[in-house]
């Protein structure tokens, strides 16, 4: 049996329209991945001080594997303080919303070194300086 709140019709009800509002996995979609969400997740969660029913923008829709794997990484007791999300979207930006490694949800604390170096930032491919006709 779930635990409190997700035994809660309160709980059923945010969570139903969460989906209705965002019914693909908020994650695979940064990396223009189209899955459909099985799971609601708080962003921050209750046991980290999260609001138990939080506004829907409080709320992520997943699909099972992101939400498993932003809960080991995040949510969970021996996360270590990890990024929510591994790897970097199509533009090359990490899948993580912040503009550096930290954020408010647990990620490397300000000032500090990150554990791996960062993803590279989208860049121009090609310099306008470079002439590409071939000989």
């Amino acid at each position: 049996m779930a635990k409190w709140p997700y035994n809660t019709s309160t709980w059923q009800h945010l969570r139903q329209a969460k989906l209705s509002d965002q019914p693909l996995c908020e994650a695979c979609l940064r990396r223009e991945v189209v899955t459909i969400a099985d799971a609601v997740d708080h962003i921050v969660a209750i046991e980290k001080g999260g609001e138990p029913f939080p506004p829907l923008d409080g709320l992520m829709s997943l699909c099972l594997p992101c939400h498993n794997s932003k809960t080991r990484r995040v949510d969970s007791a021996d996360s270590k303080g990890r990024s929510r999300f591994k790897g970097c979207d199509v533009d090359g930006n990490p899948l993580d919303e912040a503009d550096d490694w930290y954020a408010p949800w647990g990620l490397a604390s300000p000032g500090s070194t990150p554990a791996r170096p960062p993803c590279p930032r989208k860049k121009e491919l090609v310099s306008p300086e470079t002439n590409w006709e071939f000989i």
